[in-house]
């Protein structure tokens, strides 16, 4: 056994020796900065509504917690989530509160900024991690991607997911594979690996993986499993669940009841499935787009298997789950960027990955750019743009926009009440709204009966006979919200009540889950 220890971490050496060791030319702190000017201006371009967990599942929850109203959904009600991520915003809408500056512009904008803040974290360390595998030429590379603009900056409980997986990679696996690894290192990356499990139980299915791994490279495997990883998820779990019993007010084992709705009854089924190779075909590949093939050929000149690995185990394992959602597979989208990054610095000098590279000194005939090395930039530049400030400032923008019209309505005192006419969750709420206003919206919680249509559902197959059912006993909101789709059936409906269009805002030139939903509608009651 000891000799087959030794053979592995000889091939970890050969392969890090392998590797361009490009001179550092910033520092980590201007690296940072960058990231961080790069990552709010990130932020106040992305205008569009993607996943109704960026609101629903974190500000909206803090902002319930901070300011007193606010809705759970019924994930809340069944101790499915952990309150650990929502806690992170409940600082920044306290001081927004306390100073006064609880305006529509900055409730809007504010969560998004803060984590901001966490995604140039992420940023620095994907750099860090790269450059500690290929070099300071790859990490360069590694960090340009529109899928990554479009969602990093969201308040998804996945985009800080993705930070602490980056970070902890760092501090764990890698820092062992540069030989420059301590206990303070492996300590850091085992915590930042729990709390990534405690913000998204799925994570565990990245750091089984990377556990495995690190097992079997361990000297003393007892002692790794006993002393380091066991104490540590223990005690980060055991927190968690302190903090949990707190917000419940009862016991209330979040990971266990998530993993039991998600992997073992197979609850997330009620939102929609697809094939398993849905991430091979369509999801994975559209996320890392026009990076596909510098991404394979990182993969097979680079030679980092147990990387790859992880990237492959990751998309297997979310395959076998019938609901599938992009953001469930950001956290490895970077380590594929990071396979691209090499393939673009080989572009670069095709000889960055010999093992002499590094005792090459800079020429000026070296820095000037090959013609390979600018029609991949130019081919990257001219796909990636486009499709991230389309996807951040036009695609879907409606319920973005609808909100923010409303909340400056409701600041000046102009709304009573809101009805949304919209599938449940499509767009935000009180959390932007910041106006303890009675508002209602279509009811979508999964029934334990198959078969059995929700509140949702039942009104997009029929909105006229839903609504006059809805009329015989309702309070005539001030204020209905409902998509373009069901405007055009309920316009006579509205009108004899009374109601009038006031806004009409742009969503989107082509459908996505339904049927086009091209603009969004506000209705207001003239009486």
């Amino acid at each position: 056994m000891r000799r087959r220890r030794e053979t592995h971490q000889d091939e970890d050496t050969k392969q890090t020796l392998q590797t361009p060791n490009f001179p550092k030319s910033v520092s980590d702190k201007q690296i940072f900065i960058f990231c961080l000017a790069f990552r709010m201006l990130n932020s106040l371009l992305v205008q569009s509504y993607f996943n109704p967990d960026e609101h629903w599942q974190g500000p909206e929850v803090a902002h319930r917690i901070a300011f007193g109203y606010g809705h759970l959904t019924w994930e809340w009600k069944q101790g499915i989530r952990s309150y650990f991520h929502p806690l992170i915003f409940l600082p920044l809408y306290k001081i927004l509160g306390l100073l006064h500056l609880d305006s529509p512009w900055f409730m809007m904008r504010a969560p998004r900024l803060l984590q901001s803040v966490f995604s140039a974290v992420g940023d620095l360390y994907l750099y860090k991690h790269s450059a500690i595998l290929f070099g300071y030429s790859v990490a360069k590379w590694a960090l340009s991607n529109w899928f990554m603009f479009y969602c990093f900056s969201r308040t998804l409980s996945n985009s800080l997911e993705t930070v602490l997986t980056l970070v902890s990679l760092y501090f764990w696996p890698c820092m062992r594979i540069s030989g420059k690894s301590s206990y303070v290192s492996r300590k850091w990356g085992l915590v930042l690996a729990a709390l990534a499990c405690a913000i998204r139980p799925t994570s565990a299915v990245t750091w089984i993986y990377v556990g495995v791994v690190e097992l079997f490279n361990a000297r003393d495997k007892l002692k790794f499993v006993f002393l380091e990883v066991a104490p540590i998820g223990t005690l980060v779990l055991g927190l968690t669940c302190l903090l949990d019993r707190f917000m419940y007010g009862t016991w209330v084992l979040v990971p266990l009841n998530f993993l039991k709705f998600n992997f073992l009854s197979s609850g997330g089924d009620y939102y929609g499935t697809h094939q398993w190779h849905w991430y091979f075909t369509q999801g994975f590949t559209v996320m890392i787009f026009s990076h596909i093939p510098f991404c394979i050929a990182g993969i097979i000149y680079s030679k980092q298997w147990k990387f790859t690995g992880l990237l492959a185990w990751v998309l297997s394992f979310y395959s076998i789950l019938g609901h599938k959602e992009f953001r469930f597979v950001l956290p490895v989208l970077p380590i594929a960027l990071m396979f691209s990054g090499y393939s673009l610095a080989m572009i670069e000098d095709p000889g960055a990955g010999s093992s002499q590279y590094k005792e090459k000194k800079f020429s000026k005939e070296h820095n000037k750019c090959p013609p390979k090395m600018t029609a991949a930039i130019i081919f990257l530049l001219a796909t990636n743009i486009p499709m991230a400030l389309y996807m951040s400032l036009v695609h879907q923008r409606g319920p973005e926009d609808v909100m923010n019209h409303l909340a400056k309505e409701a600041f000046q005192g102009k709304v009573k009440s809101i009805l949304f006419l919209t599938p449940c969750h499509a767009t935000p709420y009180y959390s932007m709204l910041h106006r303890n206003l009675p508002m209602q919206f279509l009811d979508c919680t999964p029934s334990e009966e198959k078969g059995v249509l929700d509140e949702s559902d039942r009104f997009m197959t029929d909105p006229v006979s839903f609504m006059s059912k809805l009329a015989n006993n309702w309070s005539f909101p001030s204020h209905i919200v409902l998509f373009d789709p069901e405007e055009q059936k309920l316009r006579s409906f509205l009108s004899s009540f009374d109601y009038r269009e006031e806004k009409r805002f742009f969503n989107a030139h082509f459908k996505v889950d339904r049927d086009l939903q091209a603009s969004i509608v506000v209705y207001v009651r003239i009486r």
